[in-house]
């Protein structure tokens, strides 16, 4: 699934009021740290993480495309050592799901 960038500032917006809840620490991505995310995007469906100061292996960028990879889900933004992931969830229901603005389709 490919966002567009009207989709990408919507959820950016979204996910300026949220706290950072993933931490990449000198471990780096494992399972427990896959799971996490996992069950966090299937909650929450947009999470906020941080690569610290002591993982000198990945840079927020590495560690997001690497972390979405794994857990299917999308980068919405990257910014220092933060970023910000999306999924949408399949558990909840769909009134109560992020709703994004329409894809336009090109004629």
């Amino acid at each position: 699934m490919d966002l567009t960038s009207k989709q990408r500032a919507q959820l950016r917006g979204l996910a300026n009021g949220l706290e950072t809840i993933l931490q990449i620490g000198k471990d780096g991505i494992g399972e427990n740290l896959i799971k996490q995310a996992n069950d966090a995007l299937e909650a929450r469906e947009l999470i906020k993480g941080r690569v610290l100061d002591n993982n000198l292996e990945y840079d927020a960028r590495r560690a997001a495309e690497e972390l979405a990879k794994a857990t299917r889900s999308e980068v919405v933004q990257v910014i220092g050592t933060k970023f910000v992931l999306y999924r949408e969830s399949h558990s909840k229901p769909k009134e109560k799901r992020i709703q994004l603005a329409a894809k336009r389709v090109r004629r």
